[in-house]
């Protein structure tokens, strides 16, 4: 990993490491996330309502989180194929390990694809068993604005998510509202075809029963 530094962004909790990783680094973790999602396929859900995300997904880990007319959820299986999701890349959960020192490790990583003027609107993480525990995200392909506010609401800020950044939401900020404005197209050649892959790693699930 690139010798990454923490910098202030104004917001407790709310941690963000520019250049986390080297260019190699993403090359590499993209490979591998790409591979694994020839086994589960990006698709496009819906929300309750039934209006399609701008932006494809897919989940890496024991859980993956997906939206239909039946409500927001993590499963178990893809909802396409019926698939178990396939298992996350091991240099993710060191990242985890190395930059949250949460005790136990994320058991789902969503992927998400930004493509054409998709984006996604302010929301908070809530899905997720508890929420102590943080989300860390990594930014790999074309750069992209992203806004953070305070749970309870009022102003924004935004912050610029370049290929290689790694952010988390961690105390005070885990459950910020937050979103992307846009992606700034072109501004990487990383991801075939173009574009921006977000992976976002979460314990979703309740913690392991100690013995």
């Amino acid at each position: 990993m690139a010798s990454a530094h923490e910098i202030d962004t104004g917001m407790e909790g709310f941690r963000f490491w520019p250049g986390a990783l080297s260019a190699s680094e993403q090359a590499d973790l993209l490979a591998e996330v790409l591979a694994a999602v020839e086994r589960a396929p990006f698709y496009r859900p819906v929300t309750p309502g039934g209006r399609p995300f701008s932006v494809e997904m897919t989940s890496l880990g024991p859980l993956g989180w997906v939206s239909d007319r039946a409500g927001y959820r993590y499963q178990p299986t893809h909802p396409a194929t019926g698939a178990p999701w396939p298992p996350m890349p091991e240099r993710l959960t060191n990242l985890w390990r190395d930059l949250t020192g949460w005790p136990e490790p994320p058991d789902a990583c969503l992927v998400n694809r930004y493509r054409d003027q998709a984006k996604m609107g302010m929301h908070q993480d809530l899905d997720e068993f508890d929420h102590s525990a943080p989300v860390l995200s990594v930014s790999l392909g074309d750069a992209a604005v992203f806004r953070i506010g305070a749970a309870a609401g009022g102003p924004t800020r935004t912050v610029r998510l370049a290929s290689g950044d790694v952010c988390a939401l961690t105390g005070p900020a885990r459950l910020a509202r937050h979103g992307i404005d846009r992606v700034v197209a072109g501004s990487s050649t990383l991801v075939p075809g173009g574009g921006r892959i977000n992976l976002t790693l979460r314990k979703a699930g309740p913690a392991s029963r100690q013995t």
